[in-house]
This record gives structure tokens, sequence and C-alpha cells, in this order.
């Protein structure tokens, strides 16, 4: 049997990169007699998680000629690197792919250089300064209760006021600010009321002070600040400080492209590129923009952008989308939209509309405040003027009015969510999610339907060899010899399965990787090939396939199924037993979404799904009053993962989906998926528990403060007991 056995393919050298390597020697010749000043390149690194990651991909990068250094955020998942102006991404991205690890390019000027912790640490500053404030006023307060009188006791009300009014100026910012910008917009939130009885309590205690008062309650000013900052900053750390998804979205769009012009290639920015324009994209590199193949074949990873399952062929004529990876061979693309235009951006606007559909979500603390605020202030100015009226004692009046403001106790509705969250938090931290909204709990505890994505998500993303053991030995010993030369997942779920059957790869020689269509090599003599259907003289089926061709021999199948996550089975199980109804929407092909969902027994499937396709869905089951839990991991989920009412993604999604969700989980294993929506319905619980407490408080204690039976420091000792109340409560999730 002679070579002419197998269908003819294009020709290519054994390693793709030998094609880019002249390109690459004109750039780095080039980038020489350019000014040394280094430029700034990033990466998206979704799969790093410790320090050892840290270590080997910083190594693996200044590893590579003209790179000067190389630092990796492990927070925000993304490596800087700082290079001669020769060097280029997709030359870091195979680095860093070489040593395991995936890796995007992304672009530095879509992204915002804002600090993304400043806000947390301004409330830690300002806690400690309420703190070490509050320590001291309290020991002079001591001085007072102990007897001090006259002279002594003003001399101490001075010194407090002296360190109270300038700690409660500073440390109080955040209330004033909050407080100032909802009155100037003609609403209440809660920290209007927050500031009157701080305001109240120092010019009490100011006009107290002046006239020789017996009582001042600087102490209660002070303290009052301090509890109230405490929960201001429990509830910043129940939630991850990130960019926007589209923000993230923009800054995977490739910032530069290789354009091909009369006087050769030339490196430019994408957003110079017009339709019309030719380019040529390396194999590894991501497409820059949207166009039609003129030259080349190849093949192209699509499944962060469709969810498919496997790389498609690609060859003249076929229309590219921006965000897709090209595999195998180098390809010359014609523009036809870029920047702006390009399909990648417009999911971008899709996501962005979706997250501030999904900010208008009012919590439960805002909701409280909705009632809570008007009541708490007419019930200080009624008990002011009555007393006033009543006794023409202004200085009277002014004390009770304080009172009636402080007692009603801000505080513990201040804390009653931060609180509850924050243990929820942890608790669900203990079992692998990471909560990354405010909201997110109380969100996740109203869903009432929960839509998973398939590949990626309920599965690995990766291939697995169907039934390996009804091979025959001889033949997955050559199989795995041709996989070797070959990094397209079939080929590698191949070398996996039969390094796991303990069976050596032949030896075959003149391997040769052939852009979208396998690799070939001689053995024993003969043409061996593993690839498609069409190129070793087989019929194509409806399963995923790889085909072994042997001259002389009729061709093997391989047939592959994608690897079920850990917990997936458990997850829907436990899901379905709270009574919620699960649903798959995937854009992978139909017969490969309806096997998997009668495995796992979802009956509500659909399949072959754009990204608009999936938001809309979303967005038609918000508008029928559902309340939907969206679980993906690629950039074609991430606007659906925007738009729901909840969002979760697993660790290993793009940089993208993750700062859509609103939780992240830490492990492979999605089992914990339903008892994050129970943890989630509990802590609602104690969060109504705590309101509810705060209410008994408060119609126990305000009756007793317009009566005139409690100071506002007997009210501020009444307001921290509703807060240890509160706190201690919260506890009780755990």
């Amino acid at each position: 049997m002679s070579d002419s056995t197998f269908p003819e393919a294009p020709t290519a050298s054994a390693c793709p990169a030998c094609d880019a390597a002249p390109m690459t020697r004109r750039l780095a010749a080039s980038g020489a007699r350019e000014a040394a000043a280094p430029c700034a390149l990033m990466l998206s690194l979704p799969g790093v998680h410790c320090a050892l990651c840290i270590t080997t991909v910083e190594k693996a990068l200044a590893a590579q000629p003209g790179v000067r250094s190389a630092r990796v955020n492990l927070t925000l998942r993304r490596a800087t690197v700082e290079a001669d102006p020769g060097v280029r991404a997709a030359t870091l991205v195979a680095a860093v792919n070489a040593v395991g690890y995936e890796a995007h390019e992304m672009d530095a000027s879509a992204l915002s250089t804002t600090a993304t912790d400043r806000q947390g640490r301004e409330l830690l500053m300002r806690l400690a300064v309420a703190g070490f404030a509050a320590m001291n006023v309290m020991l002079l307060s001591v001085a007072v209760w102990s007897g001090a009188a006259d002279a002594t006791r003003d001399l101490f009300h001075w010194i407090s006021g002296a360190i109270a009014i300038p700690a409660v100026a500073f440390a109080g910012q955040p209330f004033y600010r909050s407080a100032w910008s909802a009155l100037r917009h003609g609403r209440l939130n809660m920290d209007v009321p927050i500031t009157l009885a701080i305001l109240l309590a120092l010019g009490t205690s100011l006009y107290e002070t002046a006239h020789s008062g017996e009582h001042a309650y600087f102490d209660a000013a002070i303290s009052l600040t301090f509890f109230l900052l405490a929960g201001r900053y429990l509830d910043h750390r129940t939630r991850a400080i990130a960019r926007s998804a589209a923000e993230e979205l923009a800054a995977l769009e490739v910032a530069r492209a290789e354009r091909i012009g009369e006087s050769g290639d030339e490196t430019v920015d994408v957003a110079k590129l017009r339709p019309g324009d030719i380019i040529r994209v390396r194999p590894g590199g991501r497409m820059p923009v949207d166009g039609v193949i003129r030259e080349g074949t190849s093949e192209l990873d699509r499944s962060l952008l469709t969810g498919e399952t496997l790389p498609v062929f690609a060859e003249a004529g076929r229309v590219v989308s921006a965000g897709e990876v090209n595999l195998t061979g180098p390809l010359v693309v014609e523009v036809t939209a870029a920047g702006r235009d390009s399909s990648l951006h417009r999911m971008a606007d899709l996501v962005a509309m979706a997250e501030s559909t999904r900010n208008r979500y009012t919590s439960l603390a805002d909701r409280a405040a909705g009632l809570y605020a008007p009541g708490v202030h007419l019930l200080s100015l009624v008990a002011g003027v009555g007393w006033y009226l009543a006794t023409g004692d202004a200085r009277l009046a002014v004390n009770i009015a304080a009172a009636v403001l402080i007692i009603t106790c801000p505080c513990a509705l201040g804390l009653a969510v931060p609180a509850v969250t924050t243990a929820a938090s942890g608790r669900l931290f203990k079992r692998g999610m990471l909560i990354k909204s405010g909201t997110a709990l109380e969100r996740l505890a109203e869903i009432d339907m929960v839509i998973f994505d398939k590949t990626g998500t309920l599965t690995l993303g990766t291939p697995e060899l169907d039934a390996p053991d009804s091979h025959a030995r001889a033949d997955l010993a050559l199989a795995a010899g041709l996989a070797a030369a070959s990094s397209h997942p079939l080929s590698r779920a191949l070398a996996e399965a039969a390094e796991r059957a303990g069976i050596a790869p032949e030896a075959v020689t003149e391997i040769a990787e052939v852009p979208g269509y396998g690799t070939e090599g001689q053995w024993n003599g003969r043409r061996v090939r593993l690839g498609r259907a069409a190129w070793v003289g087989a019929e194509p089926g409806d399963r995923t396939a790889a085909w072994l061709g042997v001259e002389g021999r009729l061709p093997v199948c391989f047939t592959f199924a994608d690897r079920l996550r850990p917990g997936a089975e458990e997850a829907v199980r436990g899901l379905r037993a709270i009574g919620l109804e699960v649903a798959l929407i995937s854009g992978d092909a139909a017969p490969a979404v309806g096997a998997f969902a009668a495995r796992l027994g979802i009956e509500d499937v659909t399949a072959e799904a754009l990204p608009e396709e999936k938001a809309r869905r979303v967005a038609d089951l918000a508008a029928a009053g559902r309340r939907v839990l969206m679980v993906g991991d690629g950039l074609n989920d991430t606007a659906a993962l925007a738009a729901a009412h909840a969002s979760l993604s697993p660790a290993s999604a793009l940089d993208a989906a993750r700062v859509a969700s609103d939780i992240v989980l830490l492990g492979e294993d999605i089992a914990p998926v339903a008892s994050a929506v129970t943890t989630a319905r509990s802590a609602v619980h104690r969060i109504r528990e705590n309101f509810t407490i705060a209410t008994v408080y408060n119609l126990v204690a305000v009756p007793i403060a317009i009566a005139g039976f409690a100071t506002p420091l007997a009210a501020a000792l009444a307001m921290s007991a509703s807060s240890i109340t509160v706190s201690l409560n919260s506890l009780r999730l755990k």
C-alpha cells in the first residue's frame, strides 16, 4: 500500500513555532535597534493559586530572551513583564504554557490603576483612630464617674472633648459623606441618623462642658463611631474588591496584531486596523479581530467564546471571531471588524449592561434603612419639641432628643448584616467557596432555579478516552506514539490513557503535525496517521473521535467524552433536594450536550447556544419572575453570569467570568453548590432575626428615652449592649 492510500493535506513543519522563527528574528533585530526603554506586557494567569505557582511562572518568564523582570500578582492572577521592545506577548504566553499554566495577553491600558483595597485601608485606619481615642476618653470618664467634681470634672471633660472631637471628625467621615450625598439627592439612608446622633452627642457634650454640667457624652460619641466603623469594616471584608467584568473582557482583547503590508509584516495596535486589512495570526496566538481566513489551515479553540469542547477545523473562507485561539498553523486573515466593533467588545457591552441591571438590587439593610431613618428622626424631633413645650428647658429637650437618637440603635442595625455575612463567608470558605459580593448571600437565598454551563463547569473541559480497555494494546501504543508529538486535546487524552494503562508508546519516526488534520509519521516502514476521519480514509461519526490510520489496515476509531467534574452528580441531586429547578445550557453540539444531560438526569437542556442567547435566556426568566443562579466559567458565560440574580464560577474560570461572579468555587469539587444555597438561606434568616432583635430593643428602650429616664451616656451603653447581642446571634450561624 503506497503513501497515496491516505488523502493528502498541506504539509507543515513538525514544530509550529519554527514557522514563526523568521518573524521572531526580524522583530528581535528591529527591537535591538530601538531605544533601550523597556515595554510593559501583562498576562492573565487564571490557574495560579500558590507561592509555587508564582515562582514557577516568574522563572519561566525571566528565562526568556529580552525579559528584564517578571512579577506575578497572586490576588489578581496576573503577571506584569518588563521586556525589550522586540519581545512578543505570544512568546511569553508560550513560555507559561510550557510550564503547565494557562495564560492570556491583557491590555494594560484597559485596566484601572486604582489601588484595589484603598477603601479597606482607609476604614481600618479610621477604625484604629476611633478605637485609640475611645480608650483614652473612657479612662477619663472613669475618673468622672468615680467622683471628680467642679474644676477637676470640667478639666477632664475638656480633655475628653479635645480627644474626641478631632477623632470623631476624622474617623466618622465615611458616614458624613454618605449622609450628605443622600440628603443632597433628597433621600434618607442609615448614615443620616448615625451622623445626627454623633453630632448631637458632641454638641450636647460641648454645651454641658461649657456650662459646667455634670455629664458630658464624648465617650458615647466616640464609642458609637468605633462600633459603626467596626461594622462597616466587616461589611467591606466580606467582599472581594475587583474591577468590572466588562473591564476584564476589554483587557483580554489583543492589543497588537501583525499587519501584512507592502513593505512586509509590521506590528500595529489593533485600534489602527480597518476592515480590509490583512493580518497574520501565529500558532498559539489569540485572534485580535473578527475576520475571514484567506490563507492557511489550522484548528481554533473556541471554548472560551462558545463552550465547544474540541477545536474546530479552520481553512480559507472560514469566519473567525476575536478571542478565538489559533492552535496549530499560521493563518492569514482579512479584517472585517476590529476594536469596538468586534464580537468580543460587543460581549463586553452585554456584560456591562447586565451588571448595571443587577446593581439595582436593594439589600435588606438598605430596605430596613428606608423604613428606619424617617421614624427615628421623627421620634427624636417629637421628643425634643414635646419636652421643650412642656418644660421650657432647651437644655433638657436637647439631651432627651440626643438620647432618643442614640438609643434607637443605628449601630445594631448597622451590624445586623455584616456580622452575619462575615460568619457565613467564613463557613463557606471552609467548604471551598469565596464570597465576592456584599449582597451575594441575600440574592443566593432567593434563587428558585439553577442554570449550569457544561464545558469547564459540570465537566473539567478535558476529553477522556472512552473504554480504553476495549482497544488493542498495540493500537493504543501506536496512537500514543503519534500523540506524543502533538498538543491537541485528543492527543493528550490518548497519551494519558496509554500511560495510565502502563502501555509504552511505539517509536514513530519522521513525525510531522499537519495543521488542522493531525499527526503523521513512519512506523516499521509504513505511513501512519492520527487525526480526522477523512484524512485517514474513514467515515466521520456523530461522536468526538480521533482515527488511527495504518497502511494496509482499516482505520481504528478512538472515541472521547468530556471528563465529569467531581461532585457534579451530587450538586444536581442536592439542588433538586432543596426544591430548585436545574437546567443545562451550553454552546457545545447537541448530541454531546444531550448525552451529558441524560447522564445527570437534567431535562431542561439547550445546546449550541451563543453568548447572547445565554444572557437572553437568563433575562427572559428574570422578566418572568424567576430568580436564577448561573454557574459558568467561560467568556461565553460572562454576560449570563452578570445578568443572573446570583452567579458562581470555578477557580479555573477565565478572569472575566470570575469577576462577573458573586461566588468563586476554589476547588474542583462542585458538590458544595447546594450547601451554599442552604447556608445563604440560613444567613438571611439570621439577618432577619437581628433586625427583630434591634426592633424589639427599640420598642423597649425608646419609651424610656422619650420619658427622660435615659441620659445620652446610658443610651450609648444600651446601644453597645444591643450591638453585642446582634454579634453573638450572628455567630450562631457557625
